[in-house]
């Protein structure tokens, strides 16, 4: 499968290394300010970019009919004209906020235990998550996944906020530490006990596995997909 790579820093990096040991080949690589190329010579499009220029990335793919997987964060203002430009076009396009296919078995797992606790009212659930000092973005794109994904399920909370603590919020406390892949803890407590869930990435190497896999997925179908259905879970 020929592999076009939006965002070539450290992630793009490893799933190229991924990518090849496979059997794929990398036919395009683009870094941030690259602008004009030509998505056209792929077969799939795997975006790690940044903010600013993730949408373009993923118009330019669709709009040219390319299948495309994007795992950048902090640009999801446009993530719903980004779905109703690959029905349009009818394309097909993943987005996730962690490719990692443990990380989306946690999801599996807080979801659950969100349900859970929702009839648990002297239960007090927070957030921690931790990631390298070069992630632009805080909290991260997992941790708002996750804390979505309680207020969901849990009925004692109806919103998230940043180092904060108010009634009927979860508070998420973000730290940026160098040279930490990611760790996100999810904590219920009570005056008597704590229930912790806890997610630690030990490198990229579980992130970048997860993309490739779901480009390899993605490849020939047509729709817009999570990786719910990559995994055939939830």
């Amino acid at each position: 499968m020929k592999i076009a790579l939006l965002g070539y820093g450290k992630m793009g990096k490893t799933i190229e290394q991924i990518a090849i040991k496979r059997g794929h080949t990398i036919v395009l690589t683009v870094d941030k300010d690259d602008e004009g190329y030509d998505i056209t010579k792929a077969d799939v499009a795997i975006d790690f970019s940044i903010p600013t220029v993730a949408f373009n990335n993923i118009s330019n793919c669709l709009n040219n009919g390319v299948p495309v997987i994007s795992g950048t964060t902090g640009w999801l203002d446009n993530y719903d004209n980004a779905v109703a430009l690959c029905k349009e076009k009818k394309g097909a396009f993943i987005y996730a906020s962690n490719y990692s296919l443990g990380v989306n078995i946690f999801f599996e797992l807080n979801k659950t235990l969100a349900k859970m606790m929702s009839t648990l009212k002297q239960y007090n659930v927070s957030m921690e998550e931790i990631h390298h000092t070069q992630k632009l973005d805080a909290p991260s794109g997992t941790a708002i996944s996750l804390a979505n994904d309680i207020i969901a399920n849990n009925a004692n909370f109806d919103a998230w906020k940043l180092d904060e603590t108010a009634d009927r919020t979860i508070p998420i406390i973000a730290k940026r530490i160098e040279d930490v892949p990611g760790t996100h803890t999810v904590n219920y407590e009570s005056d008597v006990d704590t229930i912790t869930i806890e997610h630690v990435a030990h490198t990229r190497q579980g992130f970048a596995l997860g993309a490739v896999i779901a480009a390899e997925w993605l490849a020939g179908k047509t729709g817009v997909f999570t990786m719910n259905d990559v995994l055939n879970i939830g």
